[in-house]
């Protein structure tokens, strides 16, 4: 099947639609992902097999055969051939559960991963899993050096994530805002760590970037963590498509109570927290050792998120990461006071906002911000600002993503500012790189400017002026010449989304604000 072929993805996802009548999208996703993740087991099982008997040594059964090419161990009564003989039996859901424990048992890295006892339940429509067994037997999930499987995963995820709605930001950050923190960060070697790592997009775009720039997979080591069971599942599941080995703790944890990882310090930090989260129990560690810049309000986890992952940073570390709009300029619980000694201690690097409507599960504006415990000389004492909100282009009605270009030019915009023109010219096909990425990017951009309505690199002084508030608009400005040719048909749609992510995020304070009240009233 050739790799550019686009209507892979859709053909599955459309096989796979056939349980919508009577199940939720929350529901079906982990049935219809569990049936792709084992028949992409069987698809390249059954491949080594088929080599081993032609070979005509009888070592088609040994499990060693497999496992020492990455290839999981898929007992009889678990292969796709002997399930799909059952595909029209009303037992077929007994089947696919057993099935998956036999697969556990064999490979100890799945202990506790797939799903279970998903299948035979009585309220799945056993008619219509059988469809859907069918459907899968005459589509290949495997072929050998092309990410098929992972291209259908991610497509499944993101489908799910807009029927979803809300929900999904539990474990689908779009991948686009992915790509830009991956190649803002450029994890090529060390520690890559997510605190809330979701459905593992930020590991998965971290070792594309690897791929992507010649490199070696096995040159990071990837640490993870996740609050939610099925979530935590989800992200093993995805890990293991794409044989990526990683740490995600023996089982789903709050990483505040529960850190799994307690002594590790990490090289890269990616991660997309819960946006504004009241209830985190913030009242029961107002005395941890993480909170060195100030302690963290029991009614937002923002900057109880931003604490952790200073906490874990390694003496070069780098976070990038997705925080809702209000902690750039919010005082309220102390927050402000935290924020202005992370800035002092010169750990911010640069903040970027966000276009509107990239995210499936809300409208609350959003802003990438990047730290660093060791800068470049030339970015000490400073922070550079970009307003990348008119960027981006609509895939859906309700969907605006980053194109490919534009995360490039945002990812050299911050490259030339971290660096000065000789070391990025010295940088092996790092211009090169960057160059053929940026179709209108010309030879003299490799020197930083500011760019009035886009980009400025303000100083720590400039911004205690602000009173340590990082609004990018603040300092940006507005572009010179700007005029207003926005059709009218797609500005008024835009300015009513902006409007009501505003009154979301007005709401969630005003909620916060009650909520503080009532715990000073009770305690007087």
């Amino acid at each position: 099947m050739a790799e550019s072929n686009i209507g892979f993805e859709e053909k599955i996802w459309k096989a796979a639609c056939v349980l919508r009548g009577n199940m939720d999208a929350s529901e079906y996703k982990h049935v219809v992902l569990g049936l792709i993740f084992l028949k992409y087991l069987s698809d390249s099982f059954e491949e080594r097999y088929n080599e081993l008997v032609a070979e005509g040594e009888g070592f088609e059964e040994d499990r060693d055969e497999y496992t020492r090419k990455g290839i999981f161990f898929v007992p009889e009564n678990a292969r796709w051939s002997y399930i799909s003989k059952y595909a029209h039996d009303p037992i077929i859901g007994k089947v696919i559960d057993e099935a998956m424990l036999a697969i556990e048992k064999s490979n100890s890295r799945l202990d506790g991963v797939l799903p279970d006892n998903n299948f035979g339940r009585d309220e799945l429509d056993k008619r219509r899993l059988g469809e859907i067994v069918d459907l899968f037997t005459n589509i290949p999930m495997y072929e050998r050096g092309k990410d098929l499987l992972g291209r259908v995963y991610e497509y499944c995820l993101a489908q799910f994530a807009a029927q979803e709605g809300k929900n999904a930001g539990e474990f689908y950050t779009p991948s686009c805002i992915v790509k830009l923190l991956v190649e803002v960060l450029k994890p090529f070697n060390g520690r890559v760590y997510d605190p809330c790592c979701g459905s593992g997009g930020m590991f998965v775009q971290s070792t594309k970037f690897i791929e992507n720039h010649q490199g070696r997979i096995k040159d990071i080591s990837v640490y993870g963590q996740d609050a939610n069971p099925t979530t935590w599942k989800l992200c093993a599941m995805n890990l293991a498509i794409r044989g990526i080995e990683a740490d995600l703790g023996k089982y789903a944890a709050d990483t505040f109570f529960d850190d799994r990882h307690p002594q590790l310090k990490a090289d890269y930090i990616l991660a997309n927290p819960p946006f504004n989260l009241s209830a985190w129990g913030g009242d029961k560690l107002v005395n941890d050792k993480r909170w060195v810049y100030g302690v963290p309000p029991t009614g937002n986890a923002n900057f109880a998120w931003l604490q952790h992952m200073i906490y874990h940073l390694s003496p070069n570390g780098r976070i990038g990461m997705v925080l809702a709009n209000g902690a750039l300029s919010s005082n309220t619980s102390g927050e402000g006071e935290i924020r202005a000694n992370i800035i002092k201690a010169d750990l911010v690097e640069a903040i970027v906002a966000l276009p509107s409507q990239l995210f499936y599960s809300t409208g609350i504006p959003v802003t990438l911000w990047f730290l660093n415990k060791n800068k470049t000389e030339q970015t000490k004492g400073k922070v550079l600002f970009i307003d990348a909100r008119e960027m981006g282009e609509m895939e859906t009605r309700r969907l605006k993503r980053l194109t490919d270009d534009e995360i490039m030019q945002l990812a050299w915009k911050i490259e030339t500012w971290r660096h000065d023109k000789d070391t990025l010219v010295s940088s092996d096909g790092f211009l090169k790189l960057y160059m053929n990425y940026c179709n209108e990017l010309p030879g003299d951009k490799y020197e930083f400017q500011d760019i009035k309505g886009f980009c400025k690199s303000a100083t720590l002084e400039e911004i205690e002026k602000e009173n340590y508030v990082l609004t990018p608009g603040r300092y940006v400005g507005v572009a010179e010449n700007e005029t207003d040719d926005e059709p009218f048909e797609t500005k008024m749609p835009r300015l009513k989304n902006e409007l009501m992510a505003m009154f979301d995020e007005s709401h969630n304070l005003e909620e916060n604000i009650k909520k503080q009240l009532e715990k000073l009233s009770g305690n007087k």
